[in-house]
C-alpha cells in the first residue's frame, strides 16, 4: 500500500518571512559579515519593497547573491550558534493554518516533507523542530576543510522542486494522486500541479495567474488566505484587482 505525502514550501507558506533573510540579519548583528553590505546594497531594495515600489523577488535575489558571496570562506561549524538562534527565536513565527495542517498530516500518518529554497542547514533545523519525514533545501557547498566555497545547488525554482518530489516519491513509495502540496510562489507551481490536493497559501500574483491558466490545476486547487486573525478559502476563479 502506498503512502500519502504532504510537500510544503517554508518561506511564505509555513514561515511568515524568509529563513535566509533572518539568518542574514543575525550575521549582521554578530558582525560575521560587513554591515556595509546591507547599508550600501540591500537596504535600498528592501525599503522599495516595503513601500510597495519594488518587487519582493528582486529584493530576495539581491540578498541571496550577497548572502552567498558573504559566506564564501567561512567555516560552516562557526555558524551553528547563529543557525540555532534563528530557529529558536524566529521559528514559531508561522502561519496558523499551515502549522495545523502539519499536525493533521502527522496524525494521519502521512509522510511530511519540507522543500525550500532556504539554506539546507536552516531547513534541517525546521525539519527537526516539526519532526517531519524528510527535507531538502538549497545546498551551500563546502570544501574539505568545511569552509563554504560560494557554490550552491539551488532549490527555489519549480524544476528543482519537481525533481526532488520525484526522488521522495520513489524513496517513500508515495501516491501522488492522494497527496498534498502547499506553496505560495511560482517556484512551487510544479509541487501544486503534481499532486491530487494542491493548496496555495497567500499566493503571489504570478502563481495565481498561472493557476488560472492551468485548467486542470484550477479544478483541484484550494486557495487559502490568512490575514490578521482570520483564515478563509477562495477558489481559483477569484478576481485579481
Amino acid at each position: 500500500m502506498k503512502n500519502i505525502g504532504a510537500f510544503l514550501d517554508i518561506d511564505g507558506t509555513l514561515y511568515r518571512n524568509s529563513l535566509m533573510t533572518e539568518h542574514f540579519k543575525k550575521l549582521l548583528k554578530y558582525e560575521v559579515i560587513d554591515p556595509a553590505l546591507w547599508h550600501n546594497h540591500v537596504k535600498h531594495t528592501y525599503y522599495d519593497w516595503q513601500k510597495r515600489r519594488g518587487n519582493y523577488d528582486d529584493y530576495l535575489l539581491e540578498l541571496a547573491e550577497i548572502y552567498i558571496n558573504s559566506l564564501k570562506g567561512l567555516n560552516k561549524s562557526h555558524l551553528d550558534f547563529i543557525n540555532n538562534q534563528v530557529i529558536n527565536l524566529k521559528g514559531d513565527k508561522v502561519y496558523r493554518y499551515t502549522r495545523s495542517r502539519i499536525a493533521w498530516h502527522k496524525s494521519q500518518n502521512h509522510k511530511v516533507f519540507f522543500i525550500s529554497g532556504s539554506p539546507e542547514y536552516l531547513v534541517e533545523k525546521m525539519a527537526e523542530k516539526y519532526d517531519i519525514t524528510d527535507y531538502r533545501g538549497t545546498k551551500y557547498m563546502i570544501d574539505e576543510n568545511n569552509n563554504f566555497t560560494g557554490e550552491i545547488v539551488q532549490m527555489w525554482d519549480s524544476e528543482s522542486k519537481h525533481k526532488v518530489i520525484m526522488e521522495f516519491v520513489k524513496k517513500y513509495n508515495i501516491d501522488l494522486s492522494k497527496s498534498y502540496s502547499y506553496g505560495d510562489t511560482n517556484g512551487d507551481y510544479s509541487m501544486l500541479k503534481i499532486v491530487g490536493n494542491p493548496i496555495a497559501i497567500n499566493p503571489s500574483k504570478e502563481l495565481l495567474e498561472n493557476i488560472k491558466r492551468d485548467k486542470e490545476l484550477l479544478k483541484r486547487v484550494t486557495i487559502i488566505v490568512e490575514r490578521k486573525d482570520v483564515i478563509y478559502t477562495l477558489d481559483g476563479n477569484v478576481e485579481i484587482l
